[in-house]
């Protein structure tokens, strides 16, 4: 049997102070110098589009690890390139699905998580889409948008980037897809969170739900009723079952679904407000304490954007092209 392979892409916002900046592009830049053999295919930087513009034109960045047949590995992989970025990045690491003073559906980060080496493919998706509106709260992170509680993910409910499964599995944009470019089962609801452990948490899920010797009933039609209500109520009577069904395969105590990262962010932001929770935020993603903390000067050059331009976008250029060409 052919053991599974997983690999992540993170997205996550670079704040300065409270909304990102092409100065962005420099900390990608000196991280694609650090390593250029590893970054210059595992970083990424995504823009504003369309009448989302008027926030900038600058959103958030990628990083991605290599690919692991054991979790525990691809969670090493993940915390050290976060401290690489964490040590070559001055602005606030913000790991959330949308910025909290926006209503911009392009503007948004995820966690992608992919999965290939399963004996029975169609069984595979089935099981996945049984079991994702259940998997999703494990790391939902998105709960705040124009500046009020929207539920817990804009991002899940209104993003561009994802949205309602098709029969045409290849379509890019919905929660769920074939690969084109990898050839994976590419799982793309996800929110990005701080929280490494529900990360692991939510990899030995999926690799239990792949595993299983059983054939779920998951169905486009009962997911995508399910996606809206989930990303805003969270933890629905309707979950129970799964949750249920899951806890057999694997012994997550419910708490992880009842109580979500959006819950906690949403508390903090009404405490703290908005840069408050930035910072707590980044605080988080460096030191694994998610608590507010003094802001500190920062300041947005000009030449470090050019420099960030000529040192990372242009370089990257040829790449960026191939990589979109064979996604499509």
């Amino acid at each position: 049997m052919t053991p599974l392979r997983f690999g992540l892409e993170e997205e996550v916002f670079i704040t300065e102070p409270d909304k990102p900046t092409l100065q962005s592009l420099y900390y990608l830049a000196r991280l694609l110098w650090l390593d250029p053999g590893y970054y210059y295919t595992h970083t990424a930087c995504n823009f504003n589009r369309g009448k989302d513009l008027r926030w900038g034109l600058m959103s958030g960045i990628e990083i991605s690890t290599g690919v692991f047949p054991d979790t525990g590995d691809l969670v090493a992989d993940l915390r050290r390139r976060r401290r690489e970025l964490a040590a070559v990045c001055q602005g606030l690491i913000v790991p959330v699905g949308h910025l909290f003073d926006q209503v911009a559906p392009t503007n948004i980060c995820g966690m992608h998580v992919h999965v290939s080496g399963f004996p029975d493919r169609e069984r595979a998706y089935r099981n996945l889409v049984y079991f994702l509106p259940l998997l999703a709260l494990l790391v939902i992170n998105s709960p705040i948008a124009g500046s009020r509680r929207y539920g817990q993910s804009y991002r899940w409910a209104e993003a561009f980037a994802i949205g309602p499964l098709r029969e045409d599995r290849l379509y890019r944009f919905q929660d769920l897809i074939e690969s084109k470019r990898l050839g994976t089962l590419e799982i793309r609801v996800f929110d990005p969170v701080w929280d490494l452990e529900r990360i692991r948490i939510l990899l030995e899920c999926i690799r239990a739900v792949l595993e299983a010797g059983v054939d779920y009933p998951g169905d486009i039609e009962t997911y995508n009723r399910l996606r809206r209500q989930v990303a805003l109520e969270g933890y629905i009577q309707e979950l129970q079952p799964i949750y249920r069904e899951l806890s057999k395969l694997l012994p997550v105590p419910e708490v992880y679904f009842q109580q979500t990262p959006a819950d906690a962010l949403g508390r903090l932001w009404k405490e703290q407000g908005t840069l408050a929770t930035y910072t707590a935020l980044d605080n988080a993603y460096r030191n694994g304490i998610l608590q507010p903390r003094p802001l500190k000067t920062m300041r947005v050059r000009w030449p470090l954007m050019l420099a960030g331009f000529c040192g990372y976008y242009l370089p990257r250029m040829p790449y960026s092209i191939k990589k979109v060409l064979s996604e499509w």
